[in-house]
Parts: structure tokens; sequence; C-alpha cells
């Protein structure tokens, strides 16, 4: 069992030469293994940056409270160690990586986090594996890294990653945006698979349910004006679908 803990975090970003912007205003967070931990809030609320401060993003720093994986302290990590130790972040936005192959791009990721190189035919078999849950077409391998992808190809290849790499906590954020129907039942059945075979928790991040739908979760909190405002179960997100963000944005005002 692994536990991400978040205490009170406070997070700011400073917009090139201006004065820094507070955005994390005291978020309180566990999620345990086997958990699916859903984080909903209208733009601009801090969901992003929630993520990023437990990736580690040089931008946003933190000012105040704490985040620990199974007692240790994240926040004196790098961002190399936190993906060490079984933290993983499947990105909003993926870059595009020319000059690397998938393939090298997988297996150079896979010996680091594992602490040495995977048997290569072991490894070939299990990429081929995971790409064919996926319905990635085998020749992506010898593509760049996210060059020439769709919306819906790079975050398959996200939900790829998080298949190899096996993270102890895997937080996704917004990994639904931008997918068609048959990609969104792809990558969700990715999650699905992911949690059952490694008992890994999620932090899924989403504007919208209809991941919900797919990736059921045990715990829904609605994110605003940089905390989490109130928290449930799936009923929530299904008011949140029904009713939008008005309630709880005035409440956080």
């Amino acid at each position: 069992m692994s536990t991400l803990e978040i205490r009170d975090l406070h997070v700011e970003i400073t917009p090139g030469d201006d004065e820094p912007i507070q955005i994390l205003k005291g978020v309180d967070l566990t999620v345990k293994s086997g958990e699916t931990h859903a984080i909903m809030g209208p733009n601009g609320s801090g969901k992003s940056t929630l993520s990023y401060a437990i990736a580690g993003h040089p931008k946003y720093q933190v000012t105040s409270g704490s985040i620990t994986l199974d007692g240790e302290n994240v926040l004196e990590m790098s961002v190399d160690e936190r993906a060490r130790a079984g933290l993983f972040l499947a990105m909003q936005y993926p870059i595009e990586v020319p000059g690397v192959s998938m393939s090298n791009f997988l297996r150079t990721a896979a010996t680091a986090v594992r602490g040495e190189a995977p048997k290569l035919r072991h490894w070939v078999k299990e990429v081929k594996e995971a790409m064919k849950e996926l319905e990635i077409d085998s020749a992506f391998a010898d593509r760049a890294v996210n060059e020439g992808f769709s919306g819906g190809e790079k975050k398959r290849h996200e939900i790829l990653q998080l298949s190899l790499l096996k993270p102890k906590i895997a937080v996704l954020d917004e990994t639904d945006s931008g997918l068609d129907v048959d990609a969104l039942r792809v990558v969700s059945e990715g999650v699905n698979r992911y949690k059952e075979r490694e008992n890994g928790g999620v932090l899924l991040i989403t504007h919208y349910s209809r991941i919900l739908r797919y990736v059921q979760p045990d715990f829904v909190h609605v994110f605003a004006s940089g905390r989490i405002v109130e928290s449930g179960g799936k009923e929530l997100a299904d008011e949140l679908e029904a009713n939008g963000y008005v309630r709880f944005t005035k409440a956080a005002v």
C-alpha cells in the first residue's frame, strides 16, 4: 500500500517579471493505492497547478505545506527522483520530442525507473502487448515521440507509459481532453487495467464527467479558487454535470 499525502499546500507562480500570483491556497488531499480520486473544477481553479506541483515543475513554487509519498518528503526530491519513487504525470498537453523514437524513449524511461535495463526480448514482448491493448499501431514505435501525433494518439502514448512504468500513484491531467468516443474508451480501459494490475492510486483531473462513466471514481473533489471546496462520491460529479460549478465558485469567494 502506498499513500500520497498533501497537506495545506500553497503554490505560487511568477509570470515573467511580474509579482508572484498565488494559485493554490491550502490544498489537503490523500490518495492511497487502489483509490481513484477525481478532481473537477472550472478553468483557472488550480487543478493543473496541483499536478505540476506534485511532479516538480520548476515554474510552480511551493510556499508552504507538504507533499509526502509513503512518508518521504516529495518536495525535497528532484523531478527524476519523484518518478523513481513512484509518481507519474500524464500531461494535459504532451510535448513532441523530435529525433527520439518512442521505442528508445520508453526503454530509457523504464531503465531509469526500474534501476536496470529490461531484458530486450522480454521488453519487446511487453511493449507489443501494451501497444496492442491500447490499439496503437506497432509502426509508432519507430516514430519520434509525439511528433505528428493526433491528440488521441498523444494521450494513448501517455497511458502506454503508465502501463510500462507501473507507478505507485498516477496523476492524469485532463487525459480525456480532445478525445473522440473510441479513444476515450481505449484510454479509460488502460487506466482501469493499471489500477487493477498494479493496485495503483489514481488522481484524475477533468472538467467533464464523461470519463467517469468509464473510470469509476471512489471520491470526487470540487476545486475552486485554489482549494478543494467539497468532496463526495460519484453523485457529486453528476450534480456538476447537471448544474455546473456556480454553487461552488460562489462559496469559494
